[in-house]
């Protein structure tokens, strides 16, 4: 009989092989969570840990919240999975129909996916496919944007725009190309909320059409706020701008909003708080607030609509076994139950000051040389150590969850994204850490 590995068996030799960390560094010095409620994790050594980054960008309504526990308790005992491809089951139905319900006017449609990165992949093969239903199968040209991050499936991979993500892995996807970024230091240091220079920006996108001609461009992918780059804002008038080329040229605008998504900018979705309309948009993380991995992207109904007028028989050639998963459903029917019982997504409208405030007080700290903000997305920009990028900030994100709060370190930059149900004495909290914590760094 297979039974559990002994834990404490050395952590060196484990069979697992870690996403995005340094696996030797690690497993030398482990940083273990065991368990979660609330605002808080706490250690395999029962230290208690104020969450900072809402897991991943992910747990939007605080950890192991009831309605949402039950819900996967009931669903698993009921029915653990129905196959995808020519069934169906209730609750995916239900499921997407509440999602569709808080979706900006005109995307009453959505496609289940299991992950962020399967969300853009999904997003840009819909893109491609849209394209030859009409008939203009000549494009096939995905834009991305440096500094860009839709996730690490080979679509996703080859629109962003993050070196390190990108290098080791060959000439990926061919017909893509880049935009600049919008991260402009210089001018925009210290901004609160949108940058008020910057907007030009997209302009960058009539280069890039006039490069390639803009009949061959089937879509441009962005975030409305780039996440895992270190929380850039879009200046403002920027997606206006990328929103007007795009629709003159015939080009579909495509949002990832796998963490701008439900409630993080204090409106459901970010397009609806920046008030800017995409052709698609993908979602997951506070979807199903982290519990069970799922994706989705919606769709504006003309472009379902578009799927819907050829021959009888399948109008998309593309899915995957767990699509529309019945735990994931369950999970995620419990996330909106949470969020409408509390107001979560539009919480962070009326905690958006405090936090900014207590973000900006970090100007002048030791090592800052930006802090930037919008909703509940913030990040602190540190001055590099010379020949040495990112290890000051990852010093700092060290330091500061040793004193027991958990931010998010990314390059030179500490980002935050706590939970929408935090109060302003922890985000007092998370700050005063910082501080202190920068105040001891060479």
């Amino acid at each position: 009989m297979n039974k559990r590995a002994d834990f404490s068996t050395s952590l060196e030799q484990s069979a697992f092989w870690m996403p995005y960390t340094a696996n030797r560094q690690f497993k030398k010095s482990p940083r273990l969570l065991a368990r979660a409620e609330g605002m808080y994790y706490w250690t395999a050594d029962g230290r208690q840990i104020l969450d900072g980054q809402a897991g991943l960008w992910c747990v939007n309504a605080g950890h192991c919240r009831p309605k949402i526990v039950a819900a996967v308790q009931k669903q698993v005992a009921q029915m653990d999975f129905a196959p995808t491809f020519q069934m169906g089951h209730p609750i995916a139905f239900e499921f997407a129909d509440r999602l569709a319900r808080i979706a900006p006017p005109g995307f009453s449609r959505l496609f289940f996916t299991n992950s962020g990165s399967e969300s853009a992949d999904t997003a840009l093969k819909i893109a491609l496919a849209y394209h030859r239903a009409r008939g203009e199968g000549q494009r096939f040209r995905l834009i991305g944007r440096e500094r860009g991050y839709h996730g690490v499936n080979f679509g996703g991979m080859a629109v962003g725009g993050i070196p390190a993500n990108r290098k080791a892995f060959g000439p990926g996807v061919a017909g893509v190309d880049h935009i600049r970024h919008t991260h402009d230091l210089q001018r925009s240091a210290f901004s609160k909320g949108q940058p008020q220079s910057g907007a030009e920006f997209a302009d960058d996108l009539e280069r890039v059409c006039a490069l390639h001609d803009p009949s061959t461009i089937a879509a441009v992918i962005v975030e409305p706020v780039a996440g895992s780059a270190g929380v850039l804002v879009p200046p403002k008038g920027y997606l206006e701008r990328l929103r007007e080329i795009c629709a003159r040229h015939g080009i579909l605008l495509i949002f990832d909003e796998v963490i701008t998504g439900f409630g993080r900018l204090g409106q459901p979705f970010g397009s609806q708080r920046l008030g800017v309309t995409p052709d698609l948009f993908t979602t997951a993380k506070g979807m199903t607030n982290g519990t069970v991995p799922m994706g989705a992207v919606f769709v504006k109904d003309s472009i379902y609509d578009a799927f819907m007028q050829g021959p009888e028989g399948i109008e998309l050639f593309h899915g995957y076994t767990y699509s529309g998963h019945p735990l994931a459903c369950a999970a995620g029917l419990g996330t909106l139950d949470t969020y409408e019982d509390e107001g979560l997504l539009t919480r962070a409208g009326s905690l958006e000051k405090a936090f900014e405030d207590g973000l900006h007080a970090l100007k002048g700290a030791p090592h800052v040389i930006d802090v930037r903000n919008l909703g509940l997305m913030g990040a602190v920009e540190l001055a590099p150590r010379p020949g040495k990028p990112g290890a000051r900030a990852y010093e700092a994100f060290l330091k500061v969850f040793e004193a027991g709060v958990l931010v998010r370190w990314t390059g030179d930059v500490l980002a935050f994204s706590p939970p929408l149900i935090i109060e302003k004495a922890q985000m007092e909290r998370i700050f005063a850490t910082l501080r202190e914590t920068l105040d001891s760094l060479k």
